[in-house]
C-alpha cells in the first residue's frame, strides 16, 4: 500500500496533481495522459482500475465508467524526477473520447492543418 512518506516524497505540482500515463502493457502503445492526485492514485491501488482526477470537473473518475472502456492496472511506474507516473494497463476498449485507440492518433502536422478540438 501507499504509505505517507512515500507519497511526500513524490513530486505533485502546486494543485496536488501529476501527469500520469496510460500506456498498453501488452502492446506498448501510449494510450492516454491525465492526472492523478494522492487520492485518485490510492484509489486506483485499491481498486486495481485507472482512476484520475478531472481538472475540468474537479472530481476523480474511474476510466470507463461511462463508456465501459476500463483501463486495469498491471503495474505502476515512477520516473526518475518522481513527477510523472507510467500505468502499465489492460485496456477494456479504445482508451480516447473520440473512440480512438490512444489519444494520440494524430500528427502535429494534421494538428497545425486543422486545429479545431474533436
Amino acid at each position: 500500500m501507499l504509505d505517507k512518506a512515500t507519497l511526500a516524497a513524490m513530486r505533485w505540482d502546486a494543485d496536488g496533481l501529476m501527469p500520469a500515463i496510460a500506456q498498453d502493457a501488452n502492446t506498448g502503445k501510449v494510450l492516454m495522459l491525465a492526472y492523478m492526485n494522492a487520492q485518485s492514485l490510492k484509489r486506483t491501488l485499491e481498486t486495481g482500475q485507472a482512476v484520475f482526477w478531472s481538472r475540468s470537473r474537479r472530481a476523480l473518475w474511474r476510466k470507463g465508467a461511462t463508456s465501459g472502456n476500463t483501463q486495469r492496472v498491471i503495474e505502476i511506474r515512477i520516473d526518475c524526477d518522481a513527477d510523472t507516473l507510467l500505468l502499465l494497463v489492460d485496456p477494456a476498449g479504445p482508451a480516447c473520447h473520440t473512440n480512438a485507440e490512444t489519444c494520440f492518433f494524430r500528427s502535429l502536422d494534421d494538428f497545425s492543418a486543422s486545429p479545431q478540438r474533436l
